[in-house]
């Protein structure tokens, strides 16, 4: 027995003498409760706070709103200032905040270099260690706050304080909107996020590794510092580059001296003859592992990066020598349950994989840089994306400390992010003004110091002088316009005819550099009031709330649904051809939409066809959207939406392919299709070859539309024994109609009109809408907000129930298409709040600033006859206009009909009240009359 207990007990000692030579992690993760105060009035260091013991505790990483602490939100919902301007913080904190724990080192971190990091940090942190200020500070909004704690910690317990100070400490952005810092998207949040950690580093350490490839060379040149933190030194430098886990592809191994202080690196890795460039469709990673041993002393580094080369060859954009299109939308640090942006890839997929469904390989973080944890996934997925330093400003250059942050910030983003592959493209900013010199030393600047990325000087300007033509050094442009036009259809769509020939290539002629739309679309679409139950986190969505109540105040709130898809559905088509006259451009290499999904902030702007949350809304699918946002697009150029049926339909070409290789021996197929699924014609052409870059195909498409009734017919074009099509729509009406009025007065007079009601008639009123009282008709929506941007007409597409008799002879959805073009805008649009009476047969979508009844074209009874009111032009230059003529027939049959029968009655003075001879009496606005 005896025995056994000696063997026992020499075992104990040896697995305690193990573990005691056993090296601990030499990580510490500071991840968990610390205690926490707030110093709203600022006087904590004055007072030694970092040498106290708070009462409260949080939970980092995290921030103050996620733990609920802060002025907590009264505010009730509304549609008035300041809920309407952006989603609302439930607790609000901006000033200075301490954060403290205990932390224990290990004995065998003597003698080792420590490194506190916290990831991610808004603005300004201090730090003491056991009452004992650290040296500096750190003020980076987009990149690890870095603290060298060597000095001040020694193994066992001691107290760490971090102040964190949210407070702007730069005058970056116009009103706080530059993304990095805003209440509009994300929110101030003081707090600290991502990883929180202690690190322990011997005497030898690499502090920067950077890969920068040569995809034609087949190599990577790698640049990095050693420091050595003891004497000098001989040893050895092995860089390992490896695809697969212990399968290298090259072993680089040098002698190296080791010198006190820092030592620069600069070797060449081959990558041999099977390297596999990086692309949206090829992602390939590689891993460089680089390490230093002197004697005992050893350190190692690893980063990830991918063979990839963009380059531009004048206005062509080039990925690996091939032309590449970007098919991009804004990200903004929209993440309405925490505020603030996600810090493990877990967080991003939802990003980039519903992107990536809706046919989308680009995002452009607009005046902010996202955390690692973004660029991680972006490069497994092979997105491309450009990044922005945290500057939206009218006041460039004025201020030196901001210009000496800003030169700092970009060091930081470059060193830091530097080496994904999908960090493609760097803009210095968001719409910059006025300082031009200082951008262009800027640029120059970040350009000289780090070439594996395009550069651009800022993403588009008011300046003038600048913002139409690029700048010298610019690598790429980014613009809504040109000195010689427009490059996005909201300058166009609302005033010129439909048409799906267009491009802007006479806009770009003479383009020196890639030339990207700028923030393509904006166009409103109504809350969706269901949303409303997702913020389940720390903002609460007054605005959306305050719209409910207006409806429900107003009768409306069965409406919501409807409002909602018939100005999505609107938006949807806008967005759609917006796309393919920029992806019809020779000279032009990509878009940025603003925004495929919604931008909460600038007073409520949902301009997305998916929610904040990067949900559908429901008003279109990702199929639908992704037939004119993929690799490969079918395209087609026709001069028009409406036809009549003595006419042919005739019809170019082309395909968009840009993918990574030629596409051979392809044919497309193509039909026309009425709605209800009879084909009306089809054919095959022939292209041996699709090249990469767009292919204008030699053989048109031609039919002739002899339809015997009023129809629509859907164009589909396929590319064949592939998923790539796409589809349009155009309108056939009859060349003649027979137009017999019947029994119905028809009159632009509203004496006419009146007679004829009190003598019990049927009465089409068609006034002329020149001098009715209404709003400005208008085919496209709302732009951007109703609120941002008040003096615009405001409405927001028309609603419609497409089964009505009164559209029996009339083929239409029960949304705004483009055969409505001309209607809306020889139009005004009616408010109807004081003729709660009548019945709209066509609904005017109204902004969700005013929620009023709009229409132009509605029903009652009147005195003692039967009234359809139509203030949209029916009765003029029928043939410019085959469509007025063929609703006009439409509601000429319907009044004759028995299905014709309003159930809602009105004075017959009710007209007078539409015309402007009633206005002239003082009134200023329409609404003023009712």
């Amino acid at each position: 027995m005896e025995s056994k207990m000696k063997q026992f007990l020499i075992v104990c000692f040896c697995l305690v003498a193990f573990s005691a030579c056993k090296e601990t992690s030499p990580v510490i993760s500071l991840a968990g409760e610390w205690q926490f105060a707030m110093d709203s009035t600022d006087v904590g260091v004055s007072e030694k706070w970092f040498d106290r013991s708070f009462a409260d505790k949080i939970q980092l990483p995290g921030t103050t709103d996620e733990a609920g602490y802060g002025v907590p939100n009264t505010l009730p919902p509304s549609i008035g200032k300041p809920q309407i301007l952006h989603l609302t913080r439930k607790n609000s904190y901006v000033g200075p905040a301490w954060y403290s724990r205990e932390v224990t080192i290990p004995s065998d971190w003597e003698d080792k270099s420590i490194e506190l990091k916290l990831e991610r940090v808004i603005w300004h942190t201090r730090v003491w260690v056991d009452g004992n200020p650290i040296s500096g500070s750190c003020e980076s909004l987009i990149s690890p706050h870095v603290f060298d704690l060597t000095e001040y910690l020694t193994p066992g317990k001691h107290k760490l304080t971090v102040r964190v100070d949210n407070r702007k400490q730069h005058d970056i952005s116009v009103n706080d909107m530059a993304h990095a810092y805003t209440n509009e998207t994300q929110i101030m949040w003081n707090g600290i996020i991502g990883e929180i950690s202690l690190t322990a580093k011997d005497a030898l350490s690499i502090e920067d590794l950077q890969v920068y490839p040569d995809v034609s060379g087949k190599l990577v040149h790698v640049k990095g510092k050693v420091s050595n933190r003891g004497e000098a030194a001989k040893g050895i430098l092995q860089a390992v580059v490896q695809k697969q886990k212990n399968n290298p592809i090259t072993t680089v191994t040098r002698d190296m001296e080791f010198p006190s202080g820092e030592t620069l690196l600069d070797i060449t890795c081959p990558m041999g003859d099977s390297m596999e460039v990086w692309s949206e469709f090829t992602p390939t990673l590689y891993q460089l592992d680089l390490k230093v041993e002197a004697g005992p002393v050893k350190a190692g580094r690893s980063t990830k990066f991918g063979m990839r080369e963009f380059r531009h060859n004048q206005s062509d954009l080039l990925l690996n020598g091939n032309k590449a299109f970007l098919r991009g939308t804004l990200e903004c640090c929209i993440f309405p349950l925490t505020g603030r942006p996600p810090m493990e890839p877990e967080g991003w997929k939802k990003v980039f994989l519903t992107a990536r469904e809706w046919g989308l390989n680009h995002l452009r973080f607009h005046s902010w840089c996202p955390p690692e944890a973004a660029f991680q996934v972006a490069d497994s997925l092979g997105f491309y994306l450009q990044v922005e330093l945290p500057l939206w400003s009218l006041k460039v250059g004025q201020d030196q400390k901001t210009n000496e942050y800003l030169y700092a910030e970009a060091d930081r983003i470059l060193s830091e992010y530097g080496n994904h592959p999908s960090f493609c493209f760097l803009s210095l900013g968001n719409e910059l003004q006025p300082d031009f010199n200082f951008l262009s030393q800027l640029l120059n600047y970040v350009k000289e110091k780090d070439p594996r990325h395009l550069y651009t000087t800022t993403s588009f300007t008011f300046e003038r002088g600048h913002g139409d033509w690029p700048e010298p050094d610019d690598d790429f442009f980014i613009t809504q316009w040109t000195k010689k036009g427009w490059v996005r259809g909201q300058g166009v769509f609302d005033t010129e005819s439909p048409s799906f020939d267009k491009d802007y290539v006479a806009s770009v002629e003479g383009m020196t550099v890639p030339l990207i739309t700028h923030e393509v679309g904006q166009y409103s679409v109504y809350p969706n009031l269901k949303e409303i139950e997702k913020y389940t986190g720390v903002l609460d969505p007054l605005n959306f709330k305050g719209v409910k109540q207006e409806l429900e105040k107003k009768g409306l709130s069965d409406k919501a649904d409807d409002y909602l898809k018939a100005s999505g559905y609107l938006a949807a088509i806008l967005y759609k051809e917006e796309i393919e006259r920029a992806m019809k451009t020779a000279g032009c290499s990509g878009f940025q939409l603003l925004d495929l999904h919604d931008f909460p902030g600038q007073s409520t702007a949902l301009v997305g066809l998916l929610d904040a949350f990067w949900d559908s809304k429901g008003v279109t699918d990702a199929a639908t959207f992704r037939q004119a946002s993929s690799p490969v697009s079918p395209l087609v150029r026709f001069p028009k939406a409406v036809y009549t049926n003595d006419e042919s339909f005739v019809a170019a070409v082309e395909v968009a392919n840009f993918t990574d290789k030629e596409l051979k021996d392809q044919s497309l197929s193509w039909s026309l299709k009425d709605d209800k699924g009879k084909v009306v014609n089809k054919g095959t052409i022939t292209c041996p070859s699709l090249a990469i870059g767009l292919n204008k195909l030699p053989e048109t498409i031609a039919s002739p539309l002899d339809q015997p009734e009023a129809t629509r017919l859907t164009l589909s074009v396929v590319l064949d024994n592939t998923s790539y099509k796409n589809e349009w729509s155009i309108w056939v009406y009859p060349a003649r109609l027979g137009l017999d009025k019947g029994d119905i007065v028809v009159t632009r007079d509203l004496n006419e009109a009146g007679k004829a009601l009190a003598g019990g008639k049927k009465v089409l009123y068609n006034p002329d809408y020149k001098k009715t009282v209404g709003l400005e008709g208008k085919f496209v929506p709302v732009f951007w907000s109703p609120v941002h941007f008040p003096k615009q007409a405001g409405s927001m597409g028309i609603l419609c129930d497409a089964g009505h008799p009164a559209f029996g002879n009339f083929p239409t959805g029960n949304y705004t298409d483009w055969q409505w073009w001309s209607l809306l805008k020889q139009s005004k649009t009616v408010v109807l709040d004081s003729l709660p009476a009548v019945t709209p047969l066509i609904e005017v979508v109204d902004n969700f600033a005013n929620n009023r009844r709009l229409s132009n074209l509605f029903e009652a009874k009147a005195g003692e006859g039967k009234l359809i009111f139509c203030s949209m032009d029916l009765l003029s230059d029928w043939a410019q206009r085959p469509e007025a003529r063929q609703l006009y027939f439409s509601l000429l049959e319907y009044m004759k009909s028995d299905a014709f029968n309003p159930l809602s009655a009105v004075e017959s003075t009710v007209l007078s009240r539409l015309h402007t001879d009633r206005a002239s009496s003082g009134a200023t606005n329409p609404e003023d009359i009712y």
